[in-house]
């Protein structure tokens, strides 16, 4: 008999096709945590996007699930330690996400130093009167090319973030859980402690996943280690204190902010939307490209049909889970 597999978004149609190989599928689109609790029973496997939050109460229900597989390199929307504790196998992409990701990141960089986004609106308003008011008014643009980049996690996305920032010429300095040695040798990457890559760096990019330990680790206290300086996040909303950050830019202490994350989304005002020149600002898509959405749906059907047919995928979040409910317990294929 074939696992029973639950899709809960609209996935590409070429990773369903693989996944129908192996398994009987079932769509329940962007159901309510009730809707989930009440039909997650039947499933031994769950494919979730960041759009479908997987609480602790949805996981009680779960009798007979083994595997939530998340389409996407972020996890936050799903209550990893309540699956660890009933041994069901979480899991994440990379790949060409990350690739998306780093692209966006250095393209958010660049709106951000060149005043891109702002200069369109200015266009598009019929406001350019004359090339000496557009001389007087931007002559203090900055390139990002000279500057030295701080990196916040190197992970896959970091990686591609400092391989393209180094193609600008840029400088790039890095903190990270651990060191990664083998970006040091291949961008000339330097590793600093937290608060000392703050202090170095022209510009910060954050590429750090949403864990207890990273909520808020740009606070008003490290923004003040940021006067004058430009920061970008790629990586979640909880990474930064928005009011210290609205606080930074209003006292003129942070030169700009880019973001493609909120604490809390999705947003229809904010204070920060009045900053036009000092902010750049983006609805969470930059993972959103028909390159990365297919690839991704592909990993996330391996991921799931790894952990059914008892193996531990390199992707596995949990790993500690193999010590609660090895794989041979949930092998099904």
């Amino acid at each position: 008999m074939k696992p029973e597999v639950l899709v809960i978004f609209k996935m590409k149609s070429k990773p369903v096709e693989e996944l129908k190989k192996y398994a009987d599928v079932d769509f329940l689109l962007y159901p309510s945590v009730e809707e989930l609790a009440e039909k997650i029973k039947d499933y031994d496997g769950l494919i979730v996007s960041p759009l479908n939050p997987v609480p602790r109460e949805v996981i009680k229900k779960a009798g007979r699930l083994k595997v939530i597989s998340c389409h996407s390199a972020g996890y936050d929307h799903v209550d990893v330690d309540a699956a660890t504790e009933k041994g069901i196998y979480v899991t994440k992409v990379s790949g060409w996400l990350s690739e998306a990701v780093a692209e966006f990141a250095v393209g958010l960089t660049i709106a951000l130093l060149r005043k891109i986004p702002y200069t369109d609106r200015l266009i598009r308003s019929g406001k350019w009167e004359s090339h000496a008011m557009i001389w007087s008014a931007f002559k203090d643009i900055e390139t990002v090319y000279g500057k030295k980049v701080g990196i916040l996690g190197m992970g896959a996305i970091g990686k591609g973030i400092a391989r393209r920032m180094k193609a600008m010429g840029t400088e790039i300095i890095y903190w990270s859980r651990s060191r990664k040695e083998e970006v040091e040798a291949e961008v000339g990457a330097k590793y600093f402690p937290l608060d000392e890559v703050l202090k170095e760096s022209d510009i910060v990019i954050l590429a750090l996943p949403a864990t207890p330990e990273t909520y808020h680790i740009i606070n008003e206290e490290r923004l003040k280690l940021l006067k004058g300086k430009y920061l970008v996040n790629i990586g979640r909303g909880t990474l930064v204190d928005e009011k210290a950050v609205v606080k930074a830019i209003e006292e003129g202490k942070l030169k700009g902010y880019a973001t493609d994350v909120f604490e809390k989304e999705p947003v229809t005002e904010h204070q920060l939307f009045k900053y036009e020149w000092e902010t750049v600002l983006t609805p969470h898509h930059a993972g959103l490209s028909k390159e990365a959405m297919e690839d991704m749906g592909f990993q996330a059907v391996r991921n799931l049909l790894a952990v059914l047919r008892g193996e531990v995928p390199d992707t596995l979040v949990n790993r500690e889970v193999v010590k609660i409910r090895p794989p041979e317990k949930v092998k099904m294929l």
